[in-house]
């Protein structure tokens, strides 16, 4: 059940508090929008070390995941932003939730692509 502002105080930490939310949905948009660009990246490099003769890695798989949860991690934020005022309050914080564990998981697994790719493809 949502809880009713009963004073100034309580409505000011409300408005703080999407105000909040909204800053980091703003962050988390342009930063995984090129994330998917770095992946995309990689795999054309990895596609390129292949046609030259390297032996095939899974590392470009890992890539291709990664970049469909940048991409889901995007628009969960981008949607929390462009979410008009009237159904902003849990709707809000729900996209931010998603945008968020996306964007963490999708970090955290860009790291393991990139041991694979340097310890994996150039051996």
């Amino acid at each position: 059940m949502p809880r009713i502002a009963t004073n100034d105080h309580d409505t000011e930490r409300t408005r703080r508090r999407s105000a909040l939310d909204e800053r980091i949905c703003r962050l988390i948009c342009p930063i995984a929008a090129a994330m998917v660009g770095v992946c995309l990246t990689g795999i054309g490099l990895l596609r390129v070390g292949i046609a030259w003769g390297r032996r095939a890695s899974f590392a470009d798989d890992l890539l291709a995941i990664d970049s469909l949860l940048f991409l889901i991690a995007m628009l969960a934020s981008y949607l929390a932003v462009r979410t008009p005022d009237t159904r902003r309050s849990a709707y809000l914080h729900r996209l931010e939730q998603v945008a968020d564990a996306t964007f963490i998981l999708a970090m955290l697994l860009l790291t393991a692509a990139c041991f694979v790719i340097t310890y994996v493809v150039s051996a």
